[in-house]
C-alpha cells in the first residue's frame, strides 16, 4: 500500500507499508456512494465487487453492496521471526528441523532466532502503523514470540513488563508461546501468554518521556573500556597517514 501524502517542505511523503491482516465489520451501502468514497465510476466499483464475491442487491431502486467494509477496524501484524542458519550436524536447519518435528514431535531440535534482524524490522512499524490506526480509529495489534517478546524487554529502553494490560491502547501486543504438554499429535500447540498495552509516547512539559517508543532506545550503555578491550583484541586493518 503505497499512497502519496501531503507535500511538506517541497517533497512528497509516502506511506509505503503493507498490512498482514485487517479485520473489518460489514455494512450496506449503496454503489453511488462508494463510487463517491473511492473516486471511481460505479461500473468499476461493481466489477470490483463480482470480482471479490461480494453480495451486490437491488433495493429501493438502487444497486447496494451489502459486505462493504465499514468499523470498528482492527489491523493485526504478525511478526514473523527469521531463524540463524542452523547446523547440519546437529539437524538445526530448516529442513532438518521440520523433518524431525514430523517425526519426533516435540523432541526435535530447531535454529535459533535473529532476534536483532527481527527487532531491526519490527521498531519503526511498530510505532508508524500504530499511529496511522489512530487517525483511522482503529486498533493495530502486534503478535509475536514470548521469547522475542523477553528479548526487546531486556536489550531496549522497553520493559513491556510495565505495560501488561487488561484493555487496549494506542500500541498493542500479544505474545504467543508453545503449551507445556504435547497435543495427541505430539506437537505442542502455541497459547496466548501475555498481553501488553500503552500508549506510543507520555508528553511532559520538557518532551517525550517513556512510553512504546522506548523501543529504539538503548537498554543500557556498556562502559566504554568493553570498546577497548574489543579494540585491543583485533589487529588494526591499517593506518591512515596524517
Amino acid at each position: 500500500m503505497t499512497v502519496p501524502m501531503a507535500e511538506r517542505s517541497e517533497k512528497a511523503h509516502l506511506f509505503n507499508y503493507t498490512f498482514d491482516y485487517v479485520l473489518a465489520d460489514k455494512t450496506s451501502m449503496r454503489t453511488s456512494r462508494i463510487s463517491d468514497v473511492l473516486d471511481m465510476s460505479e461500473e468499476k466499483c461493481l466489477r470490483i465487487a463480482e470480482e471479490n464475491g461480494l453480495e451486490i442487491v437491488g433495493r429501493d431502486g438502487e444497486v447496494w453492496i451489502d459486505d462493504w467494509p465499514s468499523a470498528p477496524l482492527v489491523i493485526v501484524e504478525v511478526m514473523s521471526s527469521s531463524t540463524s542458519g542452523g547446523n547440519k550436524n546437529k539437524r538445526t536447519q530448516i529442513r532438518m528441523a521440520f523433518e524431525d518435528a514430523l517425526l519426533k514431535g516435540a523432541k526435535h531440535e530447531g535454529p535459533g532466532i535473529n532476534y536483532r534482524q527481527v527487532w531491526a524490522r519490527m521498531a519503526s512499524q511498530l510505532i508508524v502503523k500504530s499511529q496511522v490506526a489512530l487517525e483511522w480509529n482503529a486498533k493495530t495489534i502486534w503478535i509475536l514470540q514470548d521469547v522475542l517478546a523477553d528479548y526487546i524487554s531486556t536489550t531496549t529502553g522497553l520493559n513491556l513488563e510495565s505495560y501488561a494490560a487488561q484493555r487496549s491502547n494506542e500500541v498493542n501486543i500479544l505474545s504467543i508461546g508453545y503449551d507445556d504438554v504435547p497435543d495427541e499429535s505430539g506437537l505442542l500447540r502455541t497459547v496466548p501468554e501475555n498481553f501488553y498495552a500503552g500508549p506510543v509516547s507520555t508528553q511532559v512539559e520538557d518532551g517525550v518521556d517513556g512510553g512504546f517508543v522506548d523501543i529504539v532506545k538503548v537498554g543500557s550503555v556498556p562502559p566504554v573500556r568493553h570498546l577497548w578491550k574489543a579494540l585491543f583484541r583485533k589487529r588494526p586493518c591499517g593506518v591512515l597517514a596524517r
